[in-house]
């Protein structure tokens, strides 16, 4: 089976190898420390500081193993390559809610990157699977858990500087 591709910015891929790199060249010497001390103490099959630490150990590996299937499949969006005539990945979008007016500006980010906390939401969230496509001007409805609202395209730019 092929691997799905991860949509990223550079920034977010950076975020990411700098994440990899740390767990590489500094959490692993760290834990390898834990559990040489560890084994210090003597007899490991009753050694709790022993077990966590390679409890400790395990999560780092599975988290760098992660990491590199991530960056592998890795594919970078450069500012570029961002069209603005229609709403696409890394688009900064302005939308307004047609019976209460309410606007709401957000970036269209692939799923590892969103944050709605900062208005960046994924692709494949509702509200950013709706937008796809759309140009400034066009409606779009938003099917949520509480029903079904519906918003206009005001503005399209670049979410990247």
């Amino acid at each position: 089976m092929a691997e799905e591709t991860t949509l990223l910015t550079e920034e977010g891929h950076r975020k990411y190898v700098d994440r990899l790199n740390y767990l590489k060249t500094v959490r692993r010497g760290q834990v390898a420390e834990r559990i040489r001390t560890a084994k210090e103490f003597g007899d490991i099959s009753e050694n709790a500081e022993y077990e966590s630490a390679k409890a400790e150990q395990a999560f780092v590996e599975g988290e760098i193993s992660e990491l590199e299937k991530l960056l592998r499949r890795a594919q970078i969006i450069k500012k570029n390559e961002v069209r603005t005539d229609e709403v696409g990945l890394m688009t900064r979008v302005t939308i307004e809610e047609a019976s209460s007016g309410e606007k709401m500006t957000v970036d269209l980010v692939g799923s590892k990157e969103s944050d709605p906390k900062t208005g960046r939401i994924s692709n494949e969230s509702p509200i950013g699977a709706a937008l796809l496509g759309k140009r400034v001007g066009q409606s779009l409805d938003v099917k949520a858990p509480g029903g079904v609202s519906t918003w206009k395209v005001l503005e399209i730019k670049s979410a990247l500087a």
